[in-house]
């Protein structure tokens, strides 16, 4: 058991699933977002986290303010895409345990060169050591769980160091690193996870795309937990809506895995 992870999650191998927002409308994706909270929550996963994948900065402000009122019991979190400033501001208002960004190490150039025109949200126009310190103060500022991803899907990768080189870096940088393979619904490849998994020791590892229920037992074997999104939808399709029966087989098997461990 990893102890960061636990007294985050209250489980071993704790599984998030993802709320990708989709809906035509603020009152539609209020509606579909509510039913698959419950869905998740009433199946077994461990954890919800908001993301604007589908939709936008207001939904995930909602989702959040339901959460804290109709769900302050459960663990949730955040990841705002494009601005991980407002996600850290976020968790801190609504109450969220845990909060993922996409890259902490890897996708930026070596060096320090502050850049004028760099928004209150964003990193990319920086150099990797001005992301480091602006990194450090919201850490200082907002202390929560961070999930950070290292050599993440979509995401370039400039910083000219070794895979392990990143790793030690990123592990400096958040609480727990994710890996990925190339894409949302994508497996992540089992060499990766090894990979990662030795360079990091016992430092928190979690898989952030492509586990199913067929895959789960062999990648926890090595990660410390998941972060779902796809595998939960009706045919595994990542815009579709959750489907319960999925989402129970998938956590069934996680509890085996459990269940398993020494």
């Amino acid at each position: 058991m990893n102890r960061a992870v636990f007294d985050t999650f209250y489980t071993d191998k704790p599984i998030l699933g993802m709320l990708h927002l989709n809906g035509e409308s603020p009152e539609a994706v209020d509606e579909w977002a509510r039913r698959e909270i419950a869905q998740m929550y009433e199946n077994g996963v461990d954890a919800v986290l908001v993301e604007n994948y589908f939709g936008n900065t207001d939904d995930v402000e909602r989702m959040l303010r339901y959460l804290q009122k109709e769900y302050p019991q459960k663990v949730y979190g955040v990841n705002v895409l494009g601005n991980p400033r407002l996600g850290f501001e976020l968790a801190a208002r609504y109450g969220a345990a845990f909060l993922q960004m996409d890259s902490v190490c890897g996708h930026l150039r070596p060096g320090k060169r502050a850049e004028a025109g760099v928004g209150p949200g964003h990193y990319y126009g920086m150099y990797d050591s001005d992301f480091a310190d602006w990194l450090a103060g919201l850490r200082a500022r907002f202390p929560v769980f961070l999930l950070g991803g290292v050599r993440f899907k979509y995401q370039p990768v400039n910083s000219g160091r070794s895979v392990e080189e990143d790793l030690a870096i990123g592990k400096e940088r958040c609480d727990a690193v994710v890996v990925t393979g190339a894409g949302t619904g994508i497996e992540t490849d089992m060499e990766k996870i090894r990979q990662f998994r030795s360079a990091l020791g016992d430092f928190p590892l979690f898989v952030g795309a492509g586990m199913t229920e067929e895959t789960c037992e062999e990648q926890l074997s090595a990660a410390d937990g998941a972060i779902v999104g796809s595998w939960f939808k009706a045919g595994g399709v990542t815009s579709a809506p959750v489907d319960p029966a999925r989402v129970r087989r998938f956590m069934d098997a996680v509890k085996r895995v459990r269940a398993a461990q020494p």
